[in-house]
């Protein structure tokens, strides 16, 4: 698992008021990484836009199972092995992503973000929507990265936790004293107050410990065995970049957010260097969104399972507005988006 923002707390309200005049670029899409999969994530897509079944059927087809009786039936403790989650999360999040394409196609619009960015893994997902990456070879590119992360946590087991609550001057002097230990890092920046650290299974417990003595509001061990954003996955990303340079890239159409530097990477070779560094590398969620508000981005719309980016959005940009376009009650969001006046979810 390395998108480990499932232990967020929830989201203040969104803003209140006027909903913004939005044109046709004033809005970022987003793509969720491990941790959003659930058992029948799937059929809730394909209820409302059946044609999602080619992207389940062609995934079938490259890794060989099947991987849409696995994401609708479970069991869950086999849905949750980092080998079938991230390949599950990539495959839903590209049947979101164009369902929402379907309904602004009929509504008249054109699916044309200023930005794309994912949490993690979610950047290959954001890279294909991009159009960098060919379907085929980014679900390849996922299985790959699955695979080694899976095989460094067999050989170096260790943990990651969620902190929420702690300023962040006493979260990294925290940080410091586990260090003590063993490899302890600081992995996900994901809103103000709520920070993963991961690493070796002592400091990490030294960290939980701490971190509670000192008033965290909660201290949450993440349910995985892999250290995911630190020193111990540097095997696994030796593997995975020469995977990452087998790819036929192409300069995005739109630019990508990086995870590691918030910046914007517009061309094949910056989208290479990113994946490269991300195993090792934290991610600065709360940087990449800055970004996007930066740019002018008033809008933030989720593609995929969940709404977990969405939540960590209004925490980092107060006056920005979310969509996430799954909706647990209804399948693709019942509200008339086409217009981008109501991405606010009730």
């Amino acid at each position: 698992m390395d998108t480990e923002t499932q232990a967020a707390d929830p989201a203040e309200e969104p803003p209140s008021g006027e909903h913004p005049a939005l044109t046709d670029d004033e809005y970022a899409l987003l793509f969720p990484g491990q941790g959003s999969q659930s058992v029948g994530m799937a059929g809730k897509v394909l209820t409302v836009y059946p044609n999602a079944q080619h992207w389940f059927n062609r995934a079938n087809e490259v890794l060989d199972y099947d991987l849409l009786h696995l994401i609708e039936h479970g069991p869950t403790e086999d849905l949750n092995q980092t080998t079938h989650s991230q390949p599950a999360i990539f495959v839903a999040s590209v049947a979101w992503l164009e369902a929402l394409r379907h309904k602004w196609d009929h509504a008249g619009w054109t699916l044309s973000p200023k930005l794309v960015s994912g949490h993690s893994m979610g950047q290959i997902t954001a890279m294909f929507a991009a159009r960098a990456v060919d379907f085929d070879e980014a679900l390849q590119l996922v299985r790959r990265r699955a695979e080694v992360m899976h095989a460094a946590d067999s050989m170096r087991p260790g943990g990651m936790a969620s902190i929420i609550g702690l300023r962040d001057r006493v979260l990294r002097r925290l940080v410091g004293e586990a260090q003590e230990e063993g490899t302890l890092v600081v992995a996900n920046d994901n809103c103000p107050g709520q920070t993963v650290v991961s690493g070796d299974e002592a400091p990490l417990e030294k960290m939980m410990r701490l971190a509670d003595e000192q008033g965290a509001r909660r201290v949450v061990r993440l349910p995985i065995s892999i250290a995911s954003h630190s020193p111990l996955m540097s095997e696994a990303q030796t593997h995975f970049s020469e995977a990452v340079h087998s790819v036929n890239w192409r300069d995005p159409v739109v630019p990508v957010v990086s995870n590691i530097s918030g910046g914007l990477m517009h061309t094949k070779e910056q989208l290479a260097h990113e994946l490269s560094e991300a195993l090792t590398a934290p991610v600065q969620w709360q940087q990449a969104v800055k970004t996007m508000a930066a740019q002018g981005s008033t809008l933030f719309v989720e593609a995929g399972p969940g709404d977990v980016l969405s939540k960590l959005v209004r925490r980092i940009s107060r006056s920005s507005w979310t969509f996430p376009v799954s909706d647990d009650d209804h399948g693709l969001s019942h509200r008339d988006y086409p217009d981008k006046s109501d991405g606010i979810p009730k």
